[in-house]
């Protein structure tokens, strides 16, 4: 499931909550899209892993097609993630789909403020969440034509 020991993907999911990474990886299996996902734990492990440093500096630089971000993560919250993604020369045009448990306007306001390209809500439903993630999955990797 997990590209761990190529430690390269074309989807990027920063997300902690464990049963939440699960859903999304069985959701994105339905169309063959789990075995291009990389999945860190944390806002500090995700900056790593986008900018090449700490315990991801020997890998490959290619840039993910897209990143699916949580809000609330340990260390480095999801909103500071995605500013240092946005001040950056070469990750400010990287798609970043918010997707979160969080539905109160103050996140959304201040993810679009930063540059989100999308906010969800994940949803509480097991099949409404399995939905949103697949179509997340096909329109980010299939459809979407990114700047990069």
């Amino acid at each position: 499931m997990m590209m761990s020991n190529i430690q390269e993907g074309e989807i990027l999911l920063i997300e902690d909550n464990k049963n939440d990474k699960e859903l999304i990886l069985r959701a994105l299996k339905e169309y063959n899209l789990d075995e291009k996902v990389f999945s860190v734990k944390d806002g500090a492990e995700a900056l790593d892993y986008i900018f090449t440093t700490g315990q991801y500096a020997r890998r490959n630089t290619s840039l993910p097609k897209v990143i699916i971000l949580d809000l609330k993560l340990p260390k480095v919250n999801g909103l500071e993630v995605l500013e240092a993604i946005r001040s950056h020369e070469q990750t400010r045009l990287l798609p970043v789909v918010v997707f979160t448990s969080s539905n109160q306007e103050e996140d959304k306001l201040k993810s679009y403020q930063l540059g989100t390209n999308s906010f969800v809500v994940k949803p509480i439903d097991y099949e409404q969440f399995f939905q949103a993630v697949s179509q997340l999955g096909l329109y980010w990797l299939l459809l979407n034509q990114p700047a990069l």
